[in-house]
Parts: C-alpha cells; sequence; structure tokens
C-alpha cells in the first residue's frame, strides 16, 4: 500500500499547503517525513498541557485547598469525561470539517488553561480549567493520530503511532519533570502552571502556518481499500455499537484501553498525595511522576514496529500484565515508598508502552478509512473514560480504605483487563501486512 496511489479527481487540482496536485498522493513515512515530524512536535506541546498538572495539582488540592482525595479527584474526572465525549465529537465532526481545521480550534480552546490554573482562587477554577482542557486534548491529540494514520499507510501503522504517542507522552514527562522542579523552587503556583502558555502559543502557531490537511491521504487510501462487508458510510450509532460491544476484538480493544488510562488517572490522583505523606519531598514525586510517561514515551515507537512484526494481540495481553505487576510493586514496598514508586512507575510505563500504540493500530487495522476517524474517537472515548474512572476509583478506595488499598485494586483490575483482551481479541494485523512489513 505504500508508494504512488491514483488520488481522487475532485482534489487533483489542490496545492495549498503542501496538499499534492496531479491527481497523486503518496503514503508513507519516508514520502510525508516533514509533515510528519511536524506533527509529533505539536504533539509534545499537546501532551505538555496535560504533564501541567501530574505533579503539581493533587498536591495544590491536598495542600492549598486542604481537600480529600476524593474531592481532588474531581478534576481528573471532570477531565477524563470532557476528553472522552471530545473525542466521539471530533470523530463524527471529520465528517463535516478538516482535520486541521479541528486541530486550530483545540489549540484556541486551550488558550485560557495554563492562567486559570495559575490564578484560580477556588477549586472550581482548576474543575473549570479541566474543562478546556478536556475539549483541548479531545481534539487536539484525536487530529495529530488521526493525520498520521492518513499519511503512513497501512503497513507501517504501529510505528507511525508509537511516534506520535512518544511525542505526545514525552511532553507529559517532561513537563511533570519541570513543574516539579518549580514547585520546589517557587512554590506549586503560579510558576509551575504558567509553562503553558508557551505550549499553547508553540502548538497554535505550528498548527495554524505549517500543518497541511491530511484529508486527501485518508481519500486516497479508502479508493483502494476493500470494505468487504463493512459498510461505506456507517451511521454513527452503526460505529459506537460495533467498536464498543458487537464487534468482540474491537471491545476487547476498548476495555483493555479503558483501563490502561484507569491506572494513569488513579495514579495521577494518588500517588503524589501517597508519596508525600510517607516524606518524599516535591521535587522526588516530580521525578516519579516523570518517570512513568517517560518509560512509557521511549518505549513506544519500539512497541509500536514490534506490533507491526509479531501482530496486536501479544503486546497488549503483556501489557496489562506487566502493568499489573507495577502496581503490585508498589503497594508491598512501602516500607521504602521512594524506591518501590520508582520500579513501580518503571514497570507501569513499560506495560503502557506495549499497550498504548498498540491498542490504536488494532482499531485503525480493523476498520474501514471512511469511518475509521469515528472507530478511533469511540474507542478514545472509552480510552479516556478510565482517566475518570481510575479517579473515582482511587478517590473513593482511598477515602473508605487507603491509599495502598487503591493501588491494589488498580492492580486487580488490570490484571483482569488482560485476561479479557487474551479472551476477546483476534489478531487485527492480517498476515499479509505482517509479511509486507517483515519483508521491508
Amino acid at each position: 500500500m505504500v508508494g504512488r496511489i491514483r488520488y481522487p479527481t475532485r482534489y487533483g487540482q489542490m496545492t495549498r499547503r503542501g496538499v499534492p496536485s496531479a491527481g497523486q498522493v503518496r503514503l508513507g513515512l519516508r514520502q510525508n517525513l516533514s509533515q510528519f515530524v511536524l506533527l509529533a512536535v505539536i504533539n509534545f506541546f499537546v501532551g505538555g498541557m496535560v504533564g501541567l498538572e501530574r505533579t503539581v495539582t493533587p498536591l495544590v488540592g491536598a495542600h492549598q485547598f486542604h481537600l480529600s482525595e476524593l474531592a481532588i479527584a474531581s478534576f481528573v474526572v471532570v477531565f477524563g469525561f470532557t476528553k472522552a465525549f471530545t473525542n466521539v465529537a471530533g470523530g463524527l465532526l471529520t465528517r463535516r470539517h478538516s482535520r486541521r481545521q479541528l486541530l486550530i480550534a483545540g489549540w484556541v480552546i486551550g488558550i485560557p488553561v495554563p492562567f486559570m490554573l495559575a490564578y484560580g482562587n477556588t477549586w472550581a477554577w482548576v474543575i473549570a480549567a479541566n474543562l478546556f482542557l478536556g475539549v483541548n486534548q479531545g481534539l487536539t491529540w484525536s487530529m495529530t493520530v488521526n493525520m498520521k494514520i492518513d499519511l503512513i499507510g497501512p503497513a507501517r501503522r504501529g510505528f507511525a503511532l508509537g511516534i506520535n504517542e512518544t511525542a505526545g507522552y514525552l511532553g507529559v514527562g517532561v513537563t511533570a519533570l519541570a513543574t516539579g522542579y518549580l514547585a520546589a523552587a517557587y512554590g506549586l503556583r503560579p510558576d509551575p502552571e504558567l509553562l503553558g502558555v508557551a505550549y499553547v502559543a508553540a502548538g497554535l502557531l505550528l498548527s495554524a502556518f505549517f500543518v497541511a490537511d491530511t484529508g486527501p491521504w485518508a481519500n486516497a487510501e479508502a479508493a483502494a481499500h476493500d470494505r468487504g462487508a463493512q459498510p461505506a458510510k456507517p451511521s454513527a450509532w452503526w460505529v459506537i455499537t460495533h467498536v464498543s460491544w458487537k464487534n468482540r476484538t474491537l471491545a476487547g480493544v476498548s476495555q483493555a484501553g479503558l483501563v490502561n488510562n484507569l491506572n494513569d488517572g488513579l495514579t495521577w490522583v494518588i500517588l503524589p498525595v501517597l508519596l508525600f505523606d510517607h516524606g518524599v519531598g516535591i521535587a522526588n514525586i516530580g521525578i516519579v511522576k516523570a518517570i512513568y510517561p517517560l518509560v512509557w514515551a521511549s518505549g513506544m515507537i519500539g512497541t509500536g514496529h514490534l506490533s507491526d512484526r509479531i501482530g496486536r494481540k501479544p503486546p497488549i495481553v503483556v501489557g496489562m500484565f506487566v502493568q499489573a505487576g507495577g502496581f503490585v510493586v508498589i503497594a508491598v514496598g512501602q516500607s521504602h515508598p521512594l524506591a518501590a514508586a520508582l520500579i513501580g512507575s518503571e514497570l507501569l510505563g513499560v506495560g503502557t508502552s506495549l499497550v498504548y500504540p498498540t491498542l490504536l493500530a488494532a482499531i485503525s487495522d480493523a476498520t474501514h478509512p471512511t469511518w475509521r476517524a469515528d472507530a478511533l474517537g469511540v474507542y478514545r472515548f472509552w480510552r479516556d473514560s478510565g482517566y475518570a474512572i481510575g479517579a473515582l476509583v482511587g478517590g473513593i478506595t482511598a477515602t473508605l480504605a487507603s491509599l495502598n488499598t487503591a493501588i491494589i485494586t488498580a492492580a486487580a483490575l488490570t490484571a483482569v483487563s488482560g485476561l479479557l483482551a487474551a479472551a476477546l481479541m483476534t489478531e487485527t494485523h492480517t498476515a499479509a501486512n505482517l509479511a509486507t512489513t517483515t519483508a521491508r
């Protein structure tokens, strides 16, 4: 599929912002390298916006606003559900608007976020900031995913998504580390949060002036795609039900994505408070909070490529069990909380790096290009609902029992999810694609 593909005639004269003329486009990484790299840089800034909250915001809730763990969890709940619904809306909006337009809209909506986090004088401001942040993330991250999938073609999809998610979670990890050091030096607010001003400015300018829309590439692939028994233009409800429960493989992928982000949402709320209560300093908490996404990010190019060679199912199942092991290490190592958190976070990062790009690739494998953006939006709804559900599970369990019990609960849920993925999923990366990729 990589190479020269005849493109629909109605796009043949388009030349603005790098869209090919002469009725042809080319799918593949080398053929679209400049746009691919640009989108990866933009996704670093997208991830950085989430990283603003990883280290500092739970501590702001606990020690400036004196909230319980459940009340602190409210900002992640709002973020998670807002992002989840925006993912679905963003996928459906691609039927009427270009990917580039939605990417720019996401950045515009993110402009108030760093100021609200830095200067809001009540917790309600933090909650409101996360409404804007959820929409920002749902549009910007979804569009960078869709645009890279459009450009790359099917054979190396795991590798492409590994690059995209690596860039985003490097942004999360670097920012979590930076905000930890800034908070230790200058206080919890406003200096750490104001990093986001630079991220919004850079992301918006790059998206507005340098990004080309990738709709032509998606249409080129669709023209050459055998849709089999799948409808060419299904209704939104058909896509929602197909991805959520009617198709066993896609349902298995969706539940694994939900539990993966449940883990992230739970540690987002619980881990900084747990470590602070055990006497770990804010700078070291920043290191712990950075390790998880940095290990996660650094592994995803390799794991995405691995899934192109061995298939999607093995990395997904193994990754869920590795994440469960990371939680067990954190739970049993509370006599040495910093060491346990460092080792456990590394395992969480390794497990997530196996799972994260592979789940996206599996959804993309199993859906037709004409409704792939819709399907990715539905999958990302379930996946990012996990942020909210994880924050609720963590907050409720910690309030009723203990912080450590919340960690143990996450370990059990993750192991069950791995078993469900093994039982429900069939391999989505076809023998033909595996052979093509291996030959390269």
